[in-house]
């Protein structure tokens, strides 16, 4: 909704300064104009192929059965590449029509094409990478202790997300990118795009924050953030010195996200059931994961284990 909101007001906001006509296709071999559409049909035109592009998307994920759960990485990297490459056009469109009189008259958009492709496959790479998570790892058996057979490798893998999290940041980077759009379109000066860098550092840095995996192993403990998995923190099995579960709230450790209080460090995705380490330091770490127990158990037979 976001693509397609900008898509469609970026040309009528920059009416006042745009021909009647838009230019919207050039000479490959000239870079001079050679095509033209009316500014309602330039601004719908494109919104029009992003609507049926992510209407295509969403019809193959759910005749897969794969609409309700992680969105594959084929699908993010389409998406992000395919409203890249329409935001920087439209833009493009916009700058080259700017203080023209009439369409013939408008500026190349080779070097603004080429820098869009750029983006725009980066932007997909990125949407492919952050769809590949690991696999689930089968429950534990029941119990409060775990028996670790001799020869067997034993993993607990759990992963929460905050949608409210996700949800900031999409509007903090929508609003980046609508900056950054705006000041590449020529509708403010290119200082202005520099209000997009507080709202592009909030998208990242909630981004991070806004999921959470958590992973045991003979290795010891690993907590990993963000859809790429990255950053993440590591702890060897002889740097705990015990794991338990508690019952925590946003209230309890001030709020949501990657807290520090009184009661130690706390990734705070969900309030109820967390994992918590007691480090040799003397120090707490906490993630609020599901099945907190059983991760604890399998930490504490690790633990016992690599001890003798």
């Amino acid at each position: 909704m976001g693509v397609l909101v900008l898509l469609v007001a970026l040309p009528p906001v920059a009416s006042s300064r745009l021909p009647e006509r838009l230019a919207t296709h050039w000479n490959a071999g000239s870079g001079s104009p050679d095509g033209s559409m009316p500014l309602w049909a330039a601004a719908l035109f494109p919104a029009l192929v992003w609507a049926v592009l992510t209407a295509v998307v969403a019809l193959v994920l759910r005749r897969t059965g794969t609409g309700g759960g992680a969105v594959p990485g084929w699908a993010l990297a389409g998406l992000g590449f395919g409203g890249v490459i329409l935001l920087g056009g439209q833009a493009s469109i916009v700058r080259a029509n700017l203080d023209h009189a009439d369409w013939h008259d408008a500026d190349s958009v080779t070097s603004w094409v080429v820098g869009t492709l750029v983006v725009a496959a980066t932007v997909g790479a990125i949407g492919f990478l952050a769809a590949q998570r690991p696999a689930q790892a089968p429950p534990a058996t029941d119990g409060p202790a775990l028996d670790l057979p001799a020869g067997q490798r034993l993993v607990w893998l759990a992963r929460t997300s905050n949608s409210w999290l996700q949800a900031v940041s999409a509007v903090t980077g929508l609003i980046a990118i609508a900056v950054v759009v705006g000041a590449l379109a020529g509708l403010a000066d290119p200082p202005v795009a520099l209000a997009a860098t507080p709202f592009a550092l909030a998208c990242v840095l909630v981004l991070a924050c806004s999921s959470v995996q958590a992973r045991v192993t003979e290795r010891g403990l690993d907590v990993t953030f963000g859809p790429l998995g990255w950053p993440g923190r590591h702890w060897p099995l002889e740097d705990i010195e015990s794991a338990r579960t508690e019952n925590r709230t946003p209230a309890q450790v001030g709020g949501w996200g990657y807290r520090l209080s009184g009661l130690g460090t706390t990734v705070m995705l969900r309030g109820g059931e967390c994992l918590v380490i007691r480090t040799a330091k003397g120090k707490d770490f906490a993630v609020s994961v599901d099945d907190a127990e059983h991760a604890a158990a399998l930490l504490n037979s690790l633990s016992a284990q690599h001890t003798r």
